[in-house]
């Protein structure tokens, strides 16, 4: 019960295909200190506060967009905002759990 309002709630990211990993573009929503202290490779920080002024960048990314966070609440929000510019977007929810996910496909 727990895991499926965590996932209803955004804070559990869904299954990704291999083929959206390999397609798409990882954009982690977290601060840069966050980010600096430990992320995916080859991932792209760009902090959710700072999505506005960069959604031309965001909009040129190969898509899927795959957005991941600390717990999944921050990317969720960043999902649906740029669902609403047209974007195709995942909320991938936590990167370490995103980590773990990639390291298993």
């Amino acid at each position: 019960m727990i895991k499926f309002i965590a996932k209803l709630l955004g804070f559990v990211g869904p299954e990704l295909t291999t083929q959206q990993l390999e397609e798409g573009t990882i954009v982690d929503v977290r601060t840069r200190a966050e980010f600096q202290r430990g992320h995916l490779p080859g991932s792209r920080n760009i902090p959710l506060q700072e999505m506005g002024a960069a959604m031309d960048e965001i909009q040129a990314m190969s898509s899927p967009v795959i957005l991941c966070c600390a717990s999944g609440a921050r990317s969720s929000r960043a999902t649906s905002r740029l669902k609403q510019a047209g974007v195709s977007a995942i909320n991938a929810g936590s990167w370490r759990n995103l980590a773990r996910k990639m390291a298993d496909k």
